[in-house]
């Protein structure tokens, strides 16, 4: 791989796009190293302006300069104006003394000054600013570096600022600037200051001579790649922020300070001038008399090595079977913070060297944040040890719950109390597994599902159904990579259909007496599970295997192995399944009134219908009697309600839960009224609280949320009892 890096360079090189450059990089004071523009992370910082009078040399007048960065005038080479400006074109041409330094600089003019932009006066330090160094050498100035690679203080300063860190020089500066009554204001100011990725400092622009990459020529078939279509982002709107990057490129600067990393290859002519092309040489190998030659102390970026990592791990630039294979590859997976650092160079170098895109997909992952927001990182310290998450909760826990709480492309708040989702779902994975194989036969047993499809009846031909939609939507997901709205899909339909119902409906068969019925719905059962631990296996592939083998066939082999599930659309049923839905409606309903009512579980209920078609509820009396706890059911169209019956509405049906017997009524009038008081003055207090103007000025954002989706909840509550004691009167 290090020689199909080195290779990459020389033929850049050959071509012209590689330079060598002395001008302003992004320095980081703690690696002392060059860094990219990808790697300064701007923050906002509380800090000072100054306004520093700059006496003219004949010491009649001055011109007033504001900078939060006093230290830096130690190197100022000029004080620019606008040559428009009525205010100071006049001094055009005149000289300033330095203060401190008592170095005489020019009053210049150049169109960059904003007038309107504080005294309409800047100070011009070309070797310590981007926009100064332009000016610079428009104006053909002295190029002044003050700093050492450390951002301590050079020699090209007064001798009491020598060797200073650049903190205690900016106050030194500062307070002999007011000993001799220079500074004319000072006030607070807020300004964005970049941060060294690497060492999480200040950058400085430093002028140094780096190795820099032209990218202008490299970017446009990039940009083109992706505006056609030929490479598609997931979520697509990653172009937008890609393509913002890509047209606004700047040279590379492909060079670092570094102990690591792979080494420059270019050598020096001992004792001759390096900037004659006769004295260098640029090659994979080096020279042949490299006694004679020293090499380049640079270090290439990390990401000019592993920009050529689609191809270059396959035996580029020599020709093999695996390159041939495996470039293109279909799909790149990676996380939005490096598509400028690795997915837009990766397209281009994919382009410039094959001659061809190195992938068609690339998926951005989410990226896991703490609770304040921050990206999780060793050296915050914020991140949780994976080991210990899959030591609480399991690894195929985490996994699942990181899936299932990531949207695609979006950062997620992580806390570790949400990998219990996925802890709970396995749990309740393996118990309906369980329960299944101590009611089921060994699967060799079992009928083949098309030798008793005839048989079905409405359960069966349901969760078939909802299988197949499950199978249809996860592949549509998967392919749409939306991970975690395929894994949403499954767990919806394993923890509801398949669990909540399926196996709760398959009870009365499986203790029942009717052996045939009971065949059926265990192979019924045993099939769709098999299924589901299929669509699982990529998402929680150890607790998948694990239960695959209790159930699979002795010629079946590992589940990595077996056939992914088709999607057969002569099997959704949309009878059974709006069918089914009208079944759990009436169920789930029966079953809400009581818990809402108090009703114990092992209490049963008689049940009255009225409605003019009963036959559903009659057809299938076993499973609502059996689901909803419900001793008698009775149907008719003139039925009227029984007195103390809770009433429940479900597509013109009307059902009655007599109530008399099953609780205390005076008791639950007692305690819903005295509930209901409670909660009165909790909201009433919340409320005057969330519309105090003191509480919502002084309050945490999160505080003011949570104070009202507590009073949110507490409202719906108070709901539900108001309702409760209507039903009771």
């Amino acid at each position: 791989y290090s020689r199909a890096v080195m290779e990459a360079f020389v033929r850049l090189h050959k071509k012209g796009l590689v330079y060598r450059g002395y001008r302003l990089v992004n320095w980081c004071p703690v690696s002392q190293s060059a860094i990219s523009d990808e790697e300064v992370k701007h923050k906002e910082v509380q800090g000072y302006l100054w306004t520093i009078s700059y006496p003219f040399k004949d010491k009649n007048g001055a011109l007033e300069v504001a900078t939060t960065r006093p230290e830096t005038m130690l190197g100022d080479s000029a004080v620019a104006v606008h040559p428009q400006d009525d205010r100071y074109r006049k001094y055009i041409g005149q000289k300033i003394e330095l203060p401190l330094t008592g170095r005489i600089i020019p009053i210049i003019g150049d169109e960059f000054v904003d007038p309107d932009f504080g005294t309409g006066c800047i100070k011009v330090t070309p070797a310590h600013d981007p926009n100064d160094f332009e000016i610079g050498k428009r104006h053909n100035l002295d190029f002044i570096n003050i700093m050492n690679p450390d951002a301590s203080l050079n020699n090209d300063v007064p001798e009491k600022f020598k060797g200073l860190t650049r903190e205690d020089a900016r106050e030194q500066v500062i307070e002999d600037l007011k000993n001799c009554k220079l500074i004319t204001n000072e006030e607070s100011y807020t300004h964005s200051v970049g941060f060294s990725e690497r060492g999480n400092v200040p950058i400085e622009f430093y002028l140094s001579e780096q190795w820099y990459l032209k990218m202008k020529s490299l970017a446009e078939p990039a940009i083109t790649a992706v505006k056609d279509g030929d490479i598609k982002f997931h979520p697509s709107y990653w172009v937008k922020t890609y393509d913002h990057w890509i047209q606004n490129i700047k040279d590379w600067c492909i060079s670092r300070q570094l102990w690591w990393g792979h080494r420059i290859p270019v050598w020096y002519k001992k004792g001759e001038d390096s900037s004659l092309q006769e004295n260098i040489h640029v090659s994979v190998d080096g020279p042949k008399d490299p006694e004679n030659w020293e090499q380049d102390k640079d270090v290439l970026d990390t990401w000019a090595s592993s920009w050529i990592w689609p191809f270059g791990v396959h035996d580029w630039p020599e020709d093999s079977n695996d390159l041939n294979s495996f470039y293109p590859t279909n799909a790149l997976v990676t996380g939005p913070d490096i598509i400028f650092f690795w997915v837009a160079r990766m397209i281009m170098a994919g382009i410039e060297f094959m001659e061809d895109i190195p992938f068609k997909d690339v998926y951005f992952t989410s990226i896991l944040r703490d609770e304040k927001g921050r990206k999780l990182s060793k050296s915050l310290g914020n991140s949780p040890d994976p080991l210990d998450l899959i030591e609480q909760y399991g690894a195929d826990a985490v996994r699942f719950s990181i899936l299932l709480i990531s949207p695609q492309g979006m950062d997620v708040l992580f806390s570790a109390d949400r990998m219990e989702l996925g802890r709970n779902f396995m749990n309740k994975l393996w118990n309906a597994a369980r329960f299944v194989k101590m009611n089921t036969p060994s699967t060799e047993l079992l009928p083949e599902m098309n030798e008793i499809e005839t048989e079905f009846k409405l359960p069966e031909k349901w969760i078939i159904s909802r299988l197949n939609n499950t199978i249809m939507e996860v592949n549509r997901r998967i392919n749409k990579f939306q991970f975690n709205e395929a894994v949403k899909v499954i767990y919806d339909f394993t923890w509801s259909d398949y669990c909540d119902w399926m196996i709760e409906i398959s009870k009365i068969s499986f203790y029942g007496e009717d052996e045939k019925r009971k065949k059926c719905l265990q192979a019924v059962a045993v099939s769709v599970l098999k299924q589901i631990l299929c669509l699982l296996h990529p998402f929680v592939p150890f607790i998948t295997e694990e239960l695959w083998h209790q159930f699979c066939n002795e010629n079946e082999g590992d589940i990595i192995l077996a056939k992914w599930p088709d999607y057969n659309k002569n099997k959704v049923d949309e009878d059974a399944e709006q069918t089914m839905d009208l079944l759990k409606e009436i169920i789930t309903s029966i079953r809400s009134v009581r818990n809402r009512m108090g009703v114990p579980p092992s209490k049963k209920s008689d049940l009255i219908i009225r409605t003019e078609n009963g036959e559903l509820c009659e057809y299938y009396k076993n499973i609502i009697q059996t689901l909803g706890s419900i001793n008698i059911i009775t149907m008719g169209s003139s039925i009227q309600k029984p007195p103390h019956s809770a009433t429940i509405v479900v597509r013109g049906m009307e059902i009655f839960v007599p109530l008399e017997g099953l609780i205390d009524f005076d008791l639950e009038k007692t305690r819903l009224k005295k509930r209901k008081e409670e909660l009165t003055g909790h909201c009433e207090l919340a409320l005057k609280t969330i519309n105090s103007k003191s509480f919502l000025e002084k309050a945490p954002a999160s505080v003011v949320e949570n104070k009202k989706k507590k009073l949110n909840e507490m409202n719906l509550e108070l709901e539900k009892l108001v309702s409760n004691l209507e039903m009771l009167n």
